[in-house]
């Protein structure tokens, strides 16, 4: 049997995906084997459904993957959880917040200003994986951030001291989870010697808001990446993955925006989506088009990612049948399955699929309005510009899986509107082998490669165009 060199796995909330490559001499990956499974999260070990996976992957595709070197990236055992605390929520949290979902983060709660007990209680109950401390420009306003510094020190050290009594009162117990702080730079010490005196493990970026109208996100990302990483292997039947592997564990939002930026390097600005069985992520890659540029009212980061934690497939499904306001849908709902095999149970995904993404489309987009001041009415975006937009890619499951992919992604290509969307001349490209969240996660190590490798999809597609 045939031997794969570069094996990568993905370990998502619903489906665990096998993907198996080979290098070329002059460039690139080619994408030889692929195999699924269930993902078994339920049973406590997550290793359960990558086994099944590498075995169907050899079954289908009569290659070996052992001893192939090895990637993974997961969005299994909840994600990476984030509550995200900042000066002004329009300025530090909002990039704060940018940051950890381009990272992967699942954002739980965003606050700004002072904390106060109730939104301390609600940290308490969340009970985050990773916590994010931002707030003032550098060298700006230092009381309020390091008044929450104080508060969450406080927090993670009543934690500890819950741990220890082994109190099973969840009201009663803190926090004991890693703290990253991307604040002003004028209280890093400060903070650094706040943590390290209750004891918890910080983490220190760069400011992610700097200056006014500044956006700083790739060094924050970068740390919620390790940060995740050290996460991970300690979440319930996760452990095993560490030992599958001597790369770092990405989680796969950021492994697909990180493939969405070396595809835009390569053919221009592209907007990806990837409808899974619980969430629709949205990324997106561009600076957006000149007529609007000088109408935004705030700053956004080129490369963005929205996840809409109610747009799934297969968990959610029945609230996007609640949000499409089509009640006779709710009928077809008996015909829901997370592997759609039957005609039936196909045409119930791709109308679920086409709903997330239209709806994510609009949530991700930005939005022109009016604003009335003493010269006169204008115009303002606030949000992604879209419109310069040339690629939009479907990828994830759902959407690579069942058959009206290009319709559901050429129906939000209706240019600027109210929402700011891409225009009806963009490419559609489907993922048809569901191998973009695998080439992210292998742009770590391989960026050129990954880079070629999109240059010959995208040959390829030209081609195909011209038949």
């Amino acid at each position: 049997m045939r031997r794969i060199e570069i094996l990568t796995l993905e370990v998502g909330s619903t489906i665990t995906k096998a993907n198996g490559f080979v290098r070329r001499a002059g460039g690139g990956f080619d994408h030889v084997a692929q195999g699924f499974a269930p993902t078994s999260v339920a049973s406590g070990d997550v290793g359960l459904g990558v086994d099944t996976a590498l075995a169907d992957l050899a079954a289908t595709s009569g290659l070996d993957p052992a001893g192939a070197e090895t990637f993974v990236n997961s969005s299994a055992a909840g994600g990476l959880r984030m509550t995200v605390h900042g000066l002004t929520l329009s300025m530090t949290a909002r990039a704060a917040r940018e940051a950890a979902l381009g990272a992967g983060g699942i954002v739980k709660m965003v606050t700004a200003g002072e904390l106060g007990d109730f939104e301390l209680d609600e940290i308490r109950a969340l009970r985050p994986n990773l916590v994010l401390l931002a707030g003032g420009v550098d060298y700006g306003e230092k009381a309020i951030v390091l008044a929450n510094a104080r508060k969450l020190a406080s927090l993670a050290s009543s934690g500890q001291a819950a741990d220890a009594a082994d109190s099973s009162d969840s009201s009663r117990r803190g926090l004991a989870v890693p703290v990253l702080y991307a604040g002003n730079a004028a209280l890093r010490r400060p903070i650094e010697e706040l943590f390290r005196a209750a004891g918890v493990e910080l983490f220190v970026a760069e400011n992610v808001f700097p200056d006014v109208d500044v956006l700083n996100v790739d060094p924050l990302r970068r740390l919620v990446h390790e940060a995740f990483g050290r996460h991970i292997v300690h979440a319930p039947g996760m452990a095993r993955l560490a030992t599958l592997t001597r790369h770092e564990i990405l989680p796969t939002p950021g492994a697909v925006l990180r493939a969405a930026e070396l595809f835009a390097e390569v053919a221009g600005d592209c907007l990806v989506f990837d409808v899974g069985g619980a969430t629709t992520d949205v990324h997106s890659v561009t600076e957006g088009g000149a007529e609007w540029h000088s109408r935004l009212v705030e700053p956004e980061p080129r490369a963005k990612r929205t996840v809409e934690g109610d747009l799934g497939v297969y968990v959610n499904a029945r609230h996007v049948v609640e949000l499409s306001g089509d009640a006779a849908a709710e009928a077809h709902l008996e015909d829901l399955a997370a592997l759609p095999a039957t005609q039936r149970e196909k045409a119930l995904t791709r109308w679920l699929c086409e709903k997330a993404v239209s709806i994510g489309a609009r949530r991700h987009a930005g939005v022109v309005s009016d604003l009335y001041t003493p010269t006169g009415r204008r115009q303002v975006v606030k949000g992604k510009d879209l419109t310069a937009v040339k690629w939009v890619v479907a990828t994830g499951g759902a959407l690579t899986k069942v058959e009206g992919a290009a319709e559901c992604l050429r129906a939000v290509c209706t240019g600027a509107g109210r929402h700011l969307l891409p225009d009806p001349s963009a490419t559609i490209l489907v993922d048809a082998e569901y191998r973009f969240s695998a080439l992210g996660t292998l742009a770590h190590a391989f960026p050129d490669d990954v880079r070629a490798t999109f240059r010959q999809w995208i040959d390829a597609q030209a081609s195909t165009a011209r038949k």
